[in-house]
């Protein structure tokens, strides 16, 4: 009988073939709430890897494409005026997925790069003055906290 991570990782291998060793390193991962590098040549299932490993294990996920246009709203989300309530609503960027690729971070500018940063190191982004935390394995709603300073 199997039990805990095995299914999930039989689950994985059945899509991402050869690659045994590696999946168990990114789950492993992902359970020490850690960061993941994968580097390797174009065609061999990066983007696959991390998009079946939030599937298998009912995570959210986000693809960013880095380029040199690229702004930090674009990562964080932004805040839109609604004329109906003459208020603003906070919609939350990819950064508030639970497994988020982020793909050619070395074509981005400084302050892309640092959006995406802050919400690694810190597990959490100020978007409009507000703090907010990013979403952990087992949440994925952006929650309003305090204002940043």
């Amino acid at each position: 009988m199997k039990t805990g991570i095995h299914p999930a990782l039989e689950q994985i291998n059945r899509v991402v073939l050869g690659k045994e060793r590696q999946v168990r390193l990114a789950i492993a991962c992902l359970l020490a709430r850690g960061h993941l590098l994968i580097e390797d040549v174009p065609g061999v299932g990066k983007t696959t890897l991390a998009h079946t490993l939030a599937r298998t294990l009912g995570l959210d996920f986000h693809r960013i494409q880095f380029t040199s246009d690229l702004l930090p709203a674009d990562i964080l989300g932004v805040a839109v005026y609604q004329r109906e309530t003459g208020g603003f609503t906070f919609h939350p960027g990819p950064i508030f997925a639970q497994v988020i690729l982020a793909d050619e971070i070395n074509r981005a500018s400084p302050k892309a790069q640092s959006a995406l940063l802050e919400a690694m190191e810190e597990r959490q982004v100020s978007v409009e003055g507000e703090t907010r935390p990013c979403p952990s394995r087992s949440s994925s709603s952006p929650r309003k906290t305090r204002p940043s300073r």
